[in-house]
């Protein structure tokens, strides 16, 4: 079989490779139909090794040359003893998290939580940029024939804000800032408008991707944070000028943070999604004197997938809007991975698939 691996920094490779054994019991073995390049996908192009294993992961075995990819849809080609939940001919949506059972938060169904949190894609020996990969039972989910292929390989980004909206309980009626016009700003702001806010306001920097995150038809103002007078401007968008209710935090910049924390009313909430490569600083008089929650949201609750789906198959959280191209396992550097590290890219998801 055919697979994108990462070998290092700027060198990811379409090697030939034995195709996965017949799976185990509680194994599935998948054909992936589309997978999405994500922001973590971009750092390991760029800057890796940083999740990926350079030696044996203790947990999964998985090390460097690793198979990329875990936002993915896929056919299920064969499933092993005991798997009830699916069966061959299957379509599915991947749920990369691989959390060992008896881990302490595991147990209690924050399995993202796990310090030996294993990703499919990263480490974990099978990915999404192959032909066919092998998956736990557990990492599966039936995709309804309302939801497309496409959809399917966006349903792993969509459960991260989904669990975002929900830590800032956006709600009928709320007002939301979210920094950040990317791939997970855009899908942030989906979800803020399927939670029911109605009034959405983003702030980002890239002049191509505040006209691109327009185009979604959920938000209703676009900020560059840049300008002078942007924080009286998003106040004055707000009941009596106070700020938004909610502040969801999706470039992983003090800057934006800092953003957030001056633009959210007084017992507002911001949410931090947007993971920074460096420690940063936070205003804490501004957060203790607004009396703000600030609340860190890591991934998602492996409970969030049903409904996701089913927001996703019910149209209220539209996230195809968000895809900028589909493109071949041969043409996902050139096309993919290299159009969206170029500095100023308006693009936002980039679809591959080895195997559509």
């Amino acid at each position: 079989m055919r697979a994108l691996r990462f070998h290092g920094a700027r060198d990811l490779r379409v090697d030939d490779i034995a195709p996965p054994d017949q799976p185990g019991p509680g194994e599935v073995v998948l054909e992936p139909r589309w997978c999405g390049i994500c922001g973590t996908d971009l750092h390991e192009f760029m800057a890796g090794p940083i999740f990926i294993p350079t030696a044996a992961d203790p947990f999964t075995g998985a090390k460097a040359p690793q198979i990329l990819g875990h936002e993915f849809s896929a056919k299920v080609l064969a499933t092993g003893d005991g798997v009830t939940s699916v069966k061959a001919g299957d379509r599915v949506a991947v749920q990369p998290l691989v959390a060992p059972p008896d881990d302490f938060y595991a147990r209690r169904g924050f399995g993202q939580l796990s310090s030996r949190l294993g990703l499919v894609g990263l480490n974990w020996p099978w990915g999404g940029f192959g032909q066919q990969a092998l998956v736990r039972e557990a990492n599966v989910a039936k995709l309804p024939d309302a939801v497309t292929d496409e959809q399917g390989a966006m349903i792993e980004p969509a459960a991260v804000v989904v669990h975002a909206a929900d830590k800032g309980k956006v709600q009928a009626g709320s007002s939301v800032l979210i920094t950040g016009a990317g791939p997970i700003g855009a899908l942030a702001a989906l979800a803020a408008s399927a939670a029911g806010a109605t009034r959405i306001i983003v702030s980002e920097t890239n002049p191509l991707r505040r006209e691109r995150i327009k185009e979604l038809g959920v938000v209703d103002d676009v900020v560059d944070p840049q300008d002078q007078g942007s924080l009286q401007w998003i106040a004055g968008q707000t009941e009596a000028g106070q700020g938004v209710d909610v502040a969801i935090e999706c470039v992983g910049h003090a800057a934006a943070l800092d953003t957030c924390i001056r633009a959210v009313r007084k017992r507002g909430t911001i949410v931090q999604v947007g993971l920074s490569v460096e420690p940063g600083t936070v205003d804490i008089s501004a957060l203790v004197t607004k009396d703000i929650t600030l609340e860190g949201s890591w991934c998602y609750p492996l409970t969030l997938w049903p409904r996701t789906i089913s927001l996703v198959a019910s149209g209220k959280l539209p996230v195809e809007r968000i895809l900028s191209d589909k493109v071949g396992l041969d043409e996902a550097v050139g096309r993919g991975f290299d159009v969206l590290t170029r500095p100023g890219s308006d693009k936002l998801k980039i679809l591959v698939s080895a195997t559509a």
